[in-house]
């Protein structure tokens, strides 16, 4: 992404478009006061979301036992649901689905290809379902603090050790097929990315026509095989970023904050919510509403606008598809592709 010298000017900016993440797949009821539970405290959680500010929910279902529901029924049952209370909201699936162990000694782990392809087929059907790219350790409890974990059951030693060995599968024989589906359903794939290697093998797909739509992605500041927490990493993945996309910053715990103040301030977008963070100021629990109300209130003071629903729904080019690798790259602001025997430098085709 390009800075001119009045990019930081929020007039000049796009609205803010904040992601709730407010269903924390990995944590067990007690680990935090507003997971929920029922399917009313889903929608509730949703709702409240929503009505503090936030304008896209990434979702995931817990069954009545705590645990991550792996059930399709269970998410068309959220989904329509959701359709009705929140019409507003872009609904965004966690391709995940359920990574957390379902018992003590268990592994944390990310279903097989053939489950997570389902959600292609979900009634209704989801604005986006968010996808990795490139299989990776996903160590999620690397940078976590024991403070971070007190009193959790992350904390116990089986938890933290299923946490700490999980792996994200996402090869090719994944990626490509579901791209492929999602496209076929109208579905929106919202890249999960964390280091310029993921993102240069989108753009490879990008170039070689694979996928012609907008990109729209997070950069997953998680550590553990992710992005971690270093500024100067953060400022250099925007900077790769091409200027057509839509960029949210993904932390967790209570870097949350500032490495969103930071994204707030450059103009790109923001992810908050319990499957994130638990933690206000140290010691102090905060809820996933109370986070959303943190964004709106950091945003004010710079003088950034919230995007509303239908915003949102506009800045991430729900729907779009585009006809081919050239469109798609001229869309997203990028050079294009080098013709045979052409030499030099690419640069943007300005003879139209």
């Amino acid at each position: 992404m390009h800075f001119l010298d009045d990019s930081l000017l929020p007039e000049n900016q796009e609205r803010l478009v904040i992601q709730a993440a407010p269903y924390g797949p990995e944590w067990l009821p007690g680990d935090a006061d507003d997971l929920p539970l029922t399917m009313d405290e889903h929608v509730q959680a949703a709702v409240d979301c929503y009505d503090a500010g936030a304008t896209v929910l990434h979702i995931h279902v817990r069954e009545l036992d705590g645990h991550g529901s792996k059930r399709m029924s269970m998410f068309n049952e959220l989904l329509g649901r959701l359709r009705e209370a929140v019409p507003d909201m872009v609904l965004q699936i966690g391709g995940s689905i359920s990574f957390a162990p379902e018992d003590e000694g268990a592994d944390a782990k990310w279903l097989s290809y053939d489950t997570r392809h389902l959600l292609a087929e979900l009634t209704p059907r989801p604005d986006q379902v968010t996808i990795a790219i490139n299989t990776s350790q996903m160590n999620i409890v690397e940078i976590m603090s024991e403070d971070d974990l007190a009193g959790t059951s992350i904390a116990k030693p089986d938890y933290y050790q299923a946490y700490r060995d999980m792996v994200v599968e996402a090869g090719p024989d994944f990626y490509l097929e579901h791209l492929k589906r999602l496209h076929a359903n109208d579905i929106q794939p919202h890249f999960q990315l964390a280091t310029l290697a993921q993102l240069e093998t989108v753009e490879r797909l990008i170039r070689s026509g694979v996928y012609t739509g907008p990109l729209v992605l997070n950069y997953v500041a998680i550590g553990g095989g992710f992005a971690g927490r270093h500024p100067a990493d953060l400022i250099e993945f925007v900077r790769r970023v091409p200027d057509g996309a839509v960029l949210t910053i993904e932390s967790s715990m209570r870097a949350v904050a500032p490495m969103n103040a930071v994204a707030i301030a450059l103009g790109v977008h923001v992810r908050v919510g319990n499957e994130d963070n638990l933690w206000a100021r140290k010691g102090e629990p905060m809820s996933s509403v109370r986070q959303v109300e943190q964004m709106v209130r950091i945003a004010d003071a710079l003088g950034r606008d919230i995007a509303s629903g239908a915003e949102a729904k506009k800045i991430y080019h729900l729907g779009e598809y585009y006809e081919d690798s050239d469109q798609t790259l001229a869309r997203l602001g990028m050079v294009p592709n080098r013709r045979p025997g052409q030499r030099g430098f690419m640069l943007r085709d300005t003879a139209r």
